[in-house]
């Protein structure tokens, strides 16, 4: 932790103390974005950013307050230590607050391969956009262009607390991706290729982006919509991971604790087919989310969330895991604004023993999902319907593309049904190979 952070957060902290507070934790995040757009060759955009936050949450009893300012000045300071006290004193209670006891925070945490210190300049990111934009147009077939973007970012968190809990990390991240159209007129089709890595010598190349967000849009034209019909449905790993954020999104502590998840009764319970093993890793090196301790001061672990089918735990931080009467698992998460809130890191779902093509071979007739639109998921009671396009599969083999189709099912059936194949690929943070799943209704004509 540089001196500057680490002693303006226990100075805000020590100030807290003596206006009155029992308990208080400082959060800093100083970040560094730039990022460019083109679209036909032509910039569209061409941003960067700088931005030093800082929130100061305190204790009064069982009441809590967070105030964040971007004002780092003395004066300013002060104001932020008065301000969050006195709401403090006005807040409601709340009998689950508090940080966490010296028992629970880390008295040391791992060092993660999370940062790189490769810094592109505006012309490198406009260069890179710019090949890609261009490789994707060299496709036959494609006629026109949505654009092409390219960024790269540096994210540094501080962490205090007047538990004795004090530490810093550092996560950057890189972006490329390209998106064109294929075909004419009422006939046209989009397709994409994204790319985000933590070291920028991981990126695909521009040109490799290009080609295949091209050959994407291309493969896509005269597309049929079929019959509504119950078949087999494949959901291909740009989107698989998807159904996996479905499943984190039910397994929250807080929403567990207020009854609104699908999946609330369900702790040591088979959710999924003993095959299936879902693990939640925070300390993968250059991973996407990953993190050396949460936004409490608790180092997470690496945790099988869904072990042989079977719901091991839910996502807690301290608050949470007080109203479930549990420890918290070291996945709080927050603004320098807001109040800590569970959230996975990187998730994946383990691969499976069979390749796509061997798990297709027995469908007469499937539906192969590259792509779904919409919010169709309720997270109370697990229905699931989105918009899709992707490719019909007659006779074990891709066939002929389609799209205006939609899937639906349930959820908990969908888990149920779920058949994992051996194509996992760790790329967007949450992820899962190519997925099969058995009886889902498929709405066209």
């Amino acid at each position: 932790m540089t001196a500057s952070a680490e002693d303006i957060l226990n100075d805000l902290i020590g100030k807290a103390r003596r206006a009155g507070a029992d308990a208080a934790d400082a959060l800093a995040v100083d970040s560094t974005d730039l990022s460019v757009s083109l679209r036909l060759g032509a910039i569209e955009s061409l941003e960067r950013s700088e931005s030093g936050d800082l929130g100061l949450r305190v204790f009064i009893g069982q009441r809590q307050a967070v105030v964040s300012s971007t004002d780092r000045s003395a004066k300013a300071l002060d104001e932020l230590v008065e301000r969050a006290v006195a709401m403090a004193r006005l807040a409601p209670e709340d009998q689950f607050c508090g940080v966490a006891s010296p028992d629970e925070i880390a008295k040391d945490y791992p060092v993660i391969e999370s940062a790189d210190d490769a810094v592109f300049s505006a012309e490198e990111l406009v260069s890179q956009a710019r090949e890609a934009e261009d490789a994707a147009r060299a496709v036959a077939g494609v006629t026109n262009s949505n654009g092409a973007s390219a960024g790269w970012g540096e994210s540094r968190v501080f962490l205090a607390a007047s538990n004795g809990f004090s530490g810093s990390r550092c996560n950057t991240g890189y972006s490329l991706s390209a998106s064109v159209l294929a075909g004419e007129g009422t006939g046209m089709q989009r397709d994409y290729e994204y790319a985000s890595r933590v070291f920028a010598v991981d990126l695909p190349s521009p040109t490799w982006i290009g080609r295949q967000a091209g050959e994407r849009a291309v493969r896509r034209l005269n597309p049929r919509k079929m019959p509504t019909a119950s078949v087999p449905v494949f959901f291909d790993p740009r989107i698989s991971g998807g159904l996996v954020g479905a499943m984190i999104g039910a397994i929250p502590g807080a929403a567990v604790a207020r009854g609104t998840s699908f999946l609330k009764d369900s702790l040591g319970k088979k959710i999924f087919p003993e095959a299936v093993t879902i693990i939640d890793d925070p300390h993968r090196a250059r991973g996407l989310r990953s993190r050396a301790f949460d936004s409490e001061g608790i180092v997470p672990q690496k945790r099988k969330l869904v072990d042989e089918g079977v719901l091991t735990t839910w996502l807690l931080d301290l608050r949470s895991a007080r109203q479930l009467k549990m420890r918290s698992t070291g996945h709080a998460s927050r603004s320098a604004g807001g109040m800590p809130s569970p959230s996975a890191s990187n998730v994946f779902m383990e691969a499976g023993k069979v390749s796509p093509a061997e798990l297709m071979r027995d469908v007469a007739q499937g539906f192969y999902v590259t792509e779904t639109m919409g919010m169709g998921i309720n997270g109370v009671t697990g229905d699931y319907s989105q918009a899709a396009a992707g490719f019909w599969i007659e006779q074990g083999q891709i066939a002929f593309p389609v799209n205006e189709m939609t899937i639906a099912g349930n959820l908990k059936d969908v888990f149920l049904n779920l058949t994992a194949a051996d194509d996992l690929q760790f790329l967007r943070g949450i992820d899962a190979p190519t997925l099969r799943i058995d009886g889902m209704m498929v709405a066209g004509t």
